[in-house]
């Protein structure tokens, strides 16, 4: 399934492209605000439903969410990101098969970790590093 970008996005993404390239030397220090945005939230989380992964330590599914409200889920987050107190939880360890007969280790995140990870996967841009105290190298 492939997803459009809104176009509320997609002028956050043209901004941010656009001031990189035009700027090299420019140091972005304010995108955290960028991350909760409702726009980026939103889209977020929809890019991580049509990924369709697993459910992480906290057990939630997608379908959990939606009973929930996804608007409410989304509200908390934004609120926690906001006011800086989110932190993620663990990550859940499962090993897959290798032909060889090995197992490679892979880390399922939680979903609101898997959504606010997926906030600077939505405004990616020209590869650049943002350092936010509560959001680990979050790439932008």
């Amino acid at each position: 399934m492939s997803l459009t970008t809104p176009p509320s996005v997609q002028k956050l993404q043209k901004a941010l492209h656009d001031k990189a390239k035009g700027s090299p030397n420019f140091r972005f220090y304010a995108l955290y605000d960028k991350v909760y945005r409702e726009d980026v939230m939103a889209f977020a989380y929809e890019c991580c439903k049509a990924n369709r992964g697993a459910a992480g330590v906290d057990g939630q599914t997608f379908e959990d969410i939606e009973e929930y409200g996804v608007k409410k889920w989304l509200d908390e987050l934004t609120q926690e990101l906001k006011s800086r107190t989110y932190r993620p939880q663990p990550v859940r360890r499962v090993y897959i098969p290798k032909p060889d007969g090995k197992q490679r280790p892979l880390g399922v995140p939680a979903r609101r970790a898997m959504v606010k990870d997926g906030t600077g996967n939505t405004a990616r841009f020209g590869g650049i590093t943002v350092a936010c105290e509560y959001l680990p190298a979050l790439r932008l």
